[in-house]
């Protein structure tokens, strides 16, 4: 989703390319074409690269008039900082909460460690629409947005109450019509489909 996400929100003309990982030539297609069998993977000309951070990273570089990153410095740094953090951290919330656009467990119970996580997020989003009075956590859109797409998905999935404010925000993402358009073409998905897990 964050790749898919991060490629739309440049404004860039891109295939995407779907391969099953429920069987063996389908998985040894994916190695070739990502040695490191990491997804997302974006394929510029004779550029390669694979992971949402270098793929927002070379968006940003590559169109900086897309808006990916602020343009203020110091907000652009702290752009990066949550960017980064939701990328590496946040492992309670991934096992507690698997992504499954097409679910709904209202009521869902969260046990302590991934309770922890919910309320970072929530702590980084009040800081971020404090500091820019939305309505996304820099003002406008951008690679932010992409990176907390699927928690704000997953908010839903799981039932987990949030404050008004943040409440706000994660319907505001959930809106964007490159998200929208993400979750359509998800649900679309056979029910029989199986995903690699490697990113959310």
């Amino acid at each position: 989703m964050r790749g898919w996400l991060l490629c739309k929100l440049a404004g860039i003309d891109f295939v995407t390319e779907v391969v099953p990982s429920d069987d063996p030539s389908s998985r040894a297609e994916l190695l070739l074409l990502s040695p490191s069998f990491l997804v997302p993977r974006l394929r510029v000309g004779e550029i390669t690269m694979w992971g949402t951070l270098s793929i927002a990273q070379y968006l940003a570089e590559t169109f900086p008039d897309a808006g990916l990153l602020p343009t203020d410095p110091v907000e652009r740094a702290r752009c990066r900082s949550i960017c980064d953090e939701m990328h590496s951290g946040f492992a309670n919330l991934r096992s507690a909460m698997p992504m499954n656009i097409k679910a709904h467990h209202p009521g869902f119970k969260l046990w302590a460690g991934a309770q922890l996580d919910v309320d970072r997020i929530l702590e980084i989003w009040k800081m971020c629409l404090d500091a820019s009075n939305g309505p996304f956590l820099f003002g406008q859109a951008t690679q932010a947005e992409a990176m907390f797409a699927p928690v704000c998905a997953r908010f839903v999935t799981y039932d987990v109450p949030l404050p008004p404010p943040c409440a706000a925000y994660r319907d505001r993402v959930l809106a964007m019509p490159e998200v929208q358009e993400w979750i359509s073409a998800a649900i679309a998905e056979p029910e029989d489909l199986d995903e690699l897990d490697a990113e959310f």
